[in-house]
């Protein structure tokens, strides 16, 4: 997303409001980076709209706090993911 970069901290703050999205989904969304994202809500934002800023500044206090939590679960989605493929090839050879 090109353009001007008030509007897209606007945007993007928003979009992270809304959907109560990480910086992380907001950048594939928007399909610019991370720090792009990162320097909009926290930097931009804040001198454009204040009242914005404490809203987003909420939303991605509330994920960060729960980051290490959805790691977990990736972790724990990934291993689930790798036993059932090998029980899969295990019954296949078999039959």
């Amino acid at each position: 997303m090109k353009g001007n970069p008030e509007e897209r901290a606007v945007q993007l703050s928003f979009y992270i409001i809304e959907n109560q999205a990480t910086v992380r989904a907001a950048a594939k969304e928007f399909g610019i980076s991370k720090s792009t994202v990162h320097k909009d809500v926290s930097e931009r934002i804040k001198k454009i709209n204040p009242l914005l800023y404490v809203q987003v500044k909420r939303v991605l206090d509330t994920n960060k706090s729960e980051r290490h939590i959805r790691g977990g679960l990736a972790t724990k989605k990934k291993y689930q993911n790798l036993h059932d493929m090998m029980v899969q090839k295990r019954v296949g050879s078999e039959g």
